[in-house]
């Protein structure tokens, strides 16, 4: 009897955390870049451009890459195979609002399968272009309870930071 009751308060405590738990998540990051905006949009399109200053590139040299489509256009997919640290997974242009927003889908493959939506926005300040990187999606239970102790923000929040500032000093050169 005890058993049973202990089961029950285990199924009663994941109920509760799986109600509480976070059901969507969204991370960005921004930094501004002295050039033109349009300059750095149209780079920005390019998911070949992305390989030079991604965080994620550095961690695996050894990455396979495929192309697909027409770079720098709606439907243009980049997908990567590579070591423990950066998976395997892909990105493909969803839509592109010419000088304002690129948006993609990533869809990682593994270690986990999962899909996010992925973004720059850019936006013209005191003569540079303010840049935003981000990438928002959904928990799905049980994922969602291991949120209740985990930041994703905390774990892509540096990649982010680390790829802007990688962006900037490519474009500034």
């Amino acid at each position: 009897m005890i058993f049973l009751y202990i089961i029950l308060a285990i199924l009663g405590l994941i109920i509760i955390l799986g109600i509480i738990a976070p059901k969507t998540y969204e991370v960005s990051r921004s930094i501004v870049i002295n050039k033109p905006k349009d300059e750095v949009f149209s780079y920005l399109k390019s998911l070949k451009n992305q390989d030079t200053w991604s965080p994620w590139g550095k961690r695996d040299p050894n990455m396979k890459k495929k192309f697909t489509g027409i770079d720098g256009e709606v439907g243009a997919t980049s997908y990567w195979n590579g070591n423990k640290e950066v998976g395997e997974g892909e990105q493909e242009i969803t839509k592109i609002v010419e000088g304002e927003r690129i948006e993609t889908e990533l869809r990682f493959l593994k270690p986990f399968k999962s899909t996010s939506d992925a973004f720059f926005y850019v936006d013209e300040v005191n003569g540079g272009t303010e840049v935003v990187w981000g990438f928002k999606g959904n928990n799905k239970f049980p994922m969602s309870i291991m949120m209740l102790f985990m930041s994703m923000d905390k774990m892509i929040g540096k990649d982010f930071e680390e790829g802007l500032s990688d962006l900037k000093a490519q474009l500034e050169a």
